[in-house]
């Protein structure tokens, strides 16, 4: 019996040996192998890199070419940042409207571009932003209540004085030298107005002219891809091209209105109190002054304070937001998006998308840009 049991302990003993043997065996195998696919990876890895040497030594060096021709509107515009970037926007909604004063309206396709040029800028957020930057430009033109505004600061602290102006935009109007820059903005808003509500005029004019027209008569075809095309009116590109972009840059410090960069007339150019330092533009209705709306005006004011004051890029980006979105415009412009779909949804012949035109994308959009709220 123990002899049986010797035996079963050495047949066992003999089966471990073969099995470690065969585990090392294994295990040598592994290292051989990775040990070959290492020098394999290291011989490709130098094949390649020898590969590459001589790509490059047969390549010509690379040089620096620079386009001498201009930059296009969009390559230019990005060189502007931030507000001055909205700034920009506004302007080239009014070079939009200053070219549509000039252009003719003898076709369909005539109509059409000018619906899409004009409610490109009415998608999103893109007029409401543009028009508060652009305005605290005129209004930061005005030394006297810029250099009040900074006493403030120093005296409150630049931190203090920035919540002011955020949590109260209504704030910054009762500072003794507001009253000017108040009256440049609001000049300047309603001429920029005016211009708008003219070009309406014209196409309100056409919508009527065009009826002896016959094809402005036939009974359009294009209904869907219109409203197609206003729905998607936000997500194309401004027409941001050179000539405005250009103009924009040349006299965003001289406190002019958007629409008077555009306008060539003698009569124009030589108005003297389109410039900075003249007396601020006086608006009367009947035998009073204008009442601008204290917090649409204020808020332009408030943009123009605080970045006279603030040196910390963040906490400006931070209160420029708040104060760049005028809720009031953004419902307005959001009800002339919806009118004008639905004026021309309910039409049936070109001429009446000349009206439609004239209504809202024109005299509504006016009202909505006005010094006045509404």
């Amino acid at each position: 019996m123990i002899a049986i049991l010797a035996g079963v302990l050495a047949v066992s003993a003999l089966d471990d040996d073969k099995n470690a043997a065969l585990a090392a065996a294994e295990a040598e195998l592994a290292l051989s192998a990775e040990a070959s696919a290492i020098k394999s990876d290291a011989a490709t890895a130098e094949s390649e890199a020898n590969a590459e040497t001589i790509l490059l030594a047969a390549a010509p060096e690379p040089v620096l070419q620079l386009d001498a021709g201009s930059t296009t509107g969009i390559e230019a515009e990005t060189a502007l940042t931030g507000t001055l970037a909205d700034a920009a926007h506004y302007a080239s909604f009014h070079r939009t409207v200053a070219d549509l004063r000039d252009a003719p309206i003898a076709s369909a396709d005539d109509l059409d571009a000018a619906m899409d040029r004009l409610s490109a800028y009415y998608g999103e957020d893109r007029l409401a932003r543009a028009w508060v930057a652009y305005t605290a430009l005129i209004a930061a033109q005005h030394p006297d209540f810029i250099d009040e505004v900074r006493e403030a600061a120093d005296f409150y602290g630049t931190d203090a004085a920035m919540e002011g102006l955020v949590n109260d935009p209504t704030y910054i109007t009762s500072f003794s030298t507001a009253e000017t820059a108040e009256q440049a903005v609001a000049g300047a808003l309603e001429s920029d107005a005016d211009e708008i509500r003219d070009v309406a005029e014209q196409y309100r004019m056409a919508a009527y002219n065009l009826q002896n027209e016959r094809w402005a008569n036939v009974r359009a075809q294009d209904r869907q891809d219109r409203l197609t095309a206003l729905e998607t009116a936000g997500e194309r590109d401004l027409d941001m091209n050179d000539a405005a972009v250009e103009a924009f840059q040349a006299q965003m410090d001289t406190g002019r209105a958007a629409s008077q960069l555009f306008r060539t007339d003698t009569a124009l150019v030589a108005d003297a109190s389109a410039m900075t330092g003249a007396p601020a533009l006086t608006l009367a209705v009947g035998e009073g002054q204008l009442s601008a709306d204290e917090n649409r005006v204020g808020r332009v004011l408030s943009v123009a304070a605080l970045q006279s004051i603030s040196d910390d890029p963040m906490a400006t980006t931070q209160a420029l937001e708040a104060l760049m979105t005028d809720p009031a415009v953004e419902r307005c412009l959001a009800w002339v998006r919806l009118d004008m779909q639905q004026c021309i949804a309910a039409g049936h012949f070109k001429y009446e998308d000349s009206f439609c035109i004239a209504e809202h994308a024109l005299l509504d959009v006016s009202n909505c840009l006005s010094a006045s709220n509404g």
